[in-house]
């Protein structure tokens, strides 16, 4: 009996050891598997850069397996505020070269990685099937509203410098200083809706909230069934509307994150990546 009870005690001894191995084997392996850490990118965009950027984050995910690229699309002024206030950021492209000029002033663009994309092109719109008396910038105040980025907003400064070279504004040193109660007085009065960023202008005209609306060329691809173009207005009113694209000073980014964030800069500014920016609305003709 002794025996007999020795024989089940040392069977039962091996069952366990088995399966001791078999959940350390594979607790090795799942240890091994979460080895692969996800590397993540985060980009801080224009918010006119959305379309585009969407189809660069899926294109260059596919391609670079374990990396994730994180898109924070606003207003170039709100996320250069963002920046300089710590937001982990590791690559920024902006709408206007002001805001990358102060962040490198700041010491918080990482040298060498600084590079001009695409030129854009300001546009007054208005819904599809509505009726205005504007046609086109020079008699924007003919608007029963409008919708207007505010002046830390790119196209808001652009809208304004256009205005001022019309000879619809007074002069200023800063055009994006200028207010929008100034704006509207020195239009006549006209109601002014002001707006964050250029895609909630393009939404305040989409949806009739407002008459017309100054935004760029490249927002209202896709949306031809809902806005039409009354005027593309010329570099030469508005000035250039360079967008820069530039690494950011992270600290807290690992080495890899760093070296990702430098592998989606080339991507979005290689050659092959300009047939992207045309199909959207942007000229890649930029020095």
């Amino acid at each position: 009996m002794k025996k007999k009870m020795l024989i089940i005690g040392l069977a039962l001894a091996m069952v366990f050891a088995m399966a001791a191995c078999g959940k350390s084997g594979g607790t090795e392996s799942d240890g091994a598997a979460n080895t692969a850490e996800t590397v993540t990118v985060n980009v801080f965009a224009a918010a006119s850069l959305g379309n585009v950027m969407s189809e660069f984050e899926k294109s260059f995910e596919e391609a670079n397996p374990g990396v994730d690229i994180v898109i924070n699309a606003d207003s170039s002024g709100t996320l250069q505020t963002q920046i300089m206030e710590g937001a982990p950021c590791d690559v920024f492209f902006s709408a206007a070269q002001k805001q990358m000029d102060e962040l490198e002033e700041e010491g918080l663009v990482l040298k060498g990685t600084r590079i001009n994309v695409v030129n854009n092109q300001l546009a007054v719109i208005c819904p599809i099937n509505q009726a205005t008396k504007v046609e086109g910038l020079s008699t924007i105040g003919n608007a029963s509203s409008i919708a207007l980025a505010d002046g830390s907003v790119p196209v808001g400064k652009y809208t304004r410098a256009a205005l001022i070279n019309l000879g619809l504004l007074q002069p200023a040193d800063d055009p994006a200083a200028i207010t929008t109660a100034e704006v509207s007085e020195q239009l006549g009065g006209v109601e002014i809706s002001e707006q964050g960023n250029v895609s909630k202008v393009l939404t305040a005209v989409e949806e009739g909230a407002c008459e017309v609306g100054t935004t760029y060329v490249s927002d209202t691809v896709g949306h031809e069934n809902s806005v039409r173009i009354i005027e593309t207005v010329s570099n030469e009113v508005s000035g250039d509307i360079i967008y820069p694209v530039a690494g950011i000073v992270n600290k807290d980014a690992s080495d890899a994150e760093t070296s990702a964030a430098a592998d989606f800069i080339a991507f979005i500014t290689n050659d092959d990546a300009k047939a992207l920016y045309q199909k959207y609305g942007f000229d890649t003709n930029v020095e």
